[in-house]
């Protein structure tokens, strides 16, 4: 493959010319298995390329750790040679935490089945605004009080770091809820026709509702920064697999 700009050869089809310091991919998908990881580069709706990484599972604790780490630096150092936009992922989650722990791009998870056209049918509507401010200062509202003290503040910034949340506005506490013994359990519910959403917090008998204003236009856009939301917070063991 050439660079689209300059026509200087490229190592692997998709990588950032350094020549002419042009992307020719702006988004990878990468669906993680136990024993190796497929990379598939977007240039807009047109495949470009595609990578296999390959390893060896390890079972022991430690070799395993070392294993799952040096795994997910290869992805890391394949998905850095492109310099894409986005990082859409799917399939395991050990490698694909790790991997995203390791990068700094806009990473979403997107559905096991078909991950590549999943996305290929996102990205043919209309991109939604990106809210480039702190999460500190998208938390607002009469109420500050939050359920479930460090974790409950997690959630919350797990929530308001996402790059489609314009707002989180906390709600009033109930204590008459159902008790668990579960700990801080975090969700989001079903978007509104604004595209909007809410979160609720559950802390043994305690339920806290907060609102959650996205980019999103309407309710299929918003059901998208909602299954994001969710999945984030499952990375963050914040909600039930």
């Amino acid at each position: 493959m050439h660079c689209r700009r300059c026509g200087t050869p490229l190592a692997k089809p998709g990588d950032y010319c350094l020549t002419c310091n042009t992307a020719n991919c702006d988004a990878v998908v990468a669906v993680f298995e136990a024993d190796r990881a497929t990379l598939t580069y977007l240039d807009e709706d047109d495949v470009v390329g595609e990578t296999t990484v390959t390893t060896i599972p390890e079972s022991g604790d430690e070799t395993k750790v070392v294993q799952l780490r040096n795994f997910a630096g290869l992805v890391a150092d394949e998905i850095r040679r492109k310099r894409p936009e986005t990082v859409y992922a799917a399939g395991e989650r050990d490698p694909l935490r790790e991997t995203r722990a390791q990068l700094h791009y806009e990473f979403y998870r997107v559905a096991d089945n078909d991950p590549v056209a999943a996305v290929l049918d996102r990205r043919g509507e209309r991109a939604l605004e990106v809210v480039d401010i702190p999460p500190a200062e998208k938390i607002g509202g009469s109420h500050t009080t939050l359920i479930g003290d460090r974790k409950g503040r997690r959630a919350i910034g797990v929530v308001a770091g996402h790059p489609h949340v314009k707002k989180v506005i906390p709600g009033p506490i109930d204590a008459g809820g159902k008790g668990s013994q579960s700990g801080l359990r975090a969700k989001v519910t079903r978007a509104d026709t604004n595209g909007n959403v809410r979160l609720l917090l559950r802390d043994g008998s305690s339920v806290q509702e907060n609102r959650i204003v996205t980019t999103a236009m309407n309710r299929e856009t918003g059901e998208r920064v909602r299954d994001d939301l969710n999945d984030a917070l499952r990375e963050a063991e914040l909600q039930d697999e």
